[in-house]
């Protein structure tokens, strides 16, 4: 098995991914609030062909390689390729650049799925066209006769490449589990995805790991876990306290009067919203007037 093609799909638009021996292809939607270096997830590849090839042929695209220059031999992939190259153990290479023909299997892929998955048809959501596109996959791409192999794709897949594949290992998805590196803020804090998680303040200004799960965001110094938070939405600005992480960083008199200042404010802001309530209650009595009041002046009027 020499390895896989993955194109990086544009904002809003079908991508696909195949093996390159194979021609197996796998059409996927990429909604445009998810384009990003990871936007067209190979990783649903690995699940839909049940194994991870040693290699990873991807495009010059600048979410993938940061710089390549064949004549000096230098090439960077991105750092989100690197761990995702590392998560799932395969090993990523570059297209020559300008080379059309090194990633031609690659384009023509895309533009079928294009011509024979997509062109002429409406989707009224995304998750219509993502079975549409699992079910094209499964009962078209899957089962039509090659061109250049004169085999169905899923045929010679089980006869002569299942077996070359790496195992899946029963891993969860990258995007579920990822690992960064953050330096401890003097407010004790680190900065996720625009949220702030609480460390010990005995770690201000230190390097630590930060392991962000579907649910979780663990910090992790010196190889053990010193804080464990619930994972707040992206971007919603909130900061995660343990107690005890701002023990020594803001003296005991201090951090008690701050509370007790706090509830007082608390407690003079229900007074006054009381007081307020019944200024209103007593207003509306004096303005109120017996209906006899008004049937006397119905009738002055009527005469």
């Amino acid at each position: 098995m020499r390895g896989a093609y993955w194109r990086r799909a544009g904002a809003g638009a079908p991508g696909g991914a195949h093996l390159g021996i194979l021609q197996a292809t796998v059409g996927a939607g990429v909604p445009q609030r998810e384009a990003g270096p990871l936007a067209l997830n190979p990783g649903g590849g690995f699940r839909h062909w049940g194994g991870v090839p040693q290699e990873v042929l991807v495009d010059n695209a600048r979410a993938l390689v940061s710089q390549h220059d064949p004549e000096r031999q230098i090439l960077v992939f991105a750092q989100r390729l690197e761990q995702f190259a590392s998560y799932w153990g395969f090993k990523p290479r570059a297209c020559r650049p300008y080379r059309a023909r090194t990633k031609g299997k690659d384009e023509r892929g895309v533009a079928y799925v294009k011509r024979n998955a997509m062109a002429g048809r409406e989707f009224s959501s995304w998750a219509e066209l993502e079975a549409h596109l699992v079910r094209w996959t499964r009962e078209v791409a899957d089962l039509r006769v090659h061109g250049t192999t004169g085999e169905a794709p899923l045929e010679r897949f089980m006869r002569a490449e299942a077996q070359a594949l790496q195992p899946l290992e029963a891993k969860p998805s990258f995007l579920a589990e990822r690992e960064l590196v953050r330096v401890v803020h003097s407010d004790c804090c680190v900065e996720v995805e625009a949220n702030w998680y609480s460390a010990p303040q005995a770690l201000i200004r230190q390097r630590v790991s930060v392991l962000v799960r579907d649910q979780q965001v663990l910090i992790r110094h010196g190889g053990r876990i010193v804080a464990e938070h619930r994972r707040q939405r992206p971007g919603s600005r909130s900061r995660q306290v343990i107690d005890g992480h701002w023990d020594g960083l803001v003296p005991q008199r201090q951090r008690r009067e701050a509370v007790r200042s706090l509830r007082d404010t608390s407690e003079r802001c229900d007074q006054e919203q009381e007081q307020e309530q019944e200024r209103r209650m007593v207003r509306s009595s004096e303005l109120a007037r017996p209906l006899a009041v008004y049937a006397e002046l119905i009738g002055e009027v009527a005469a």
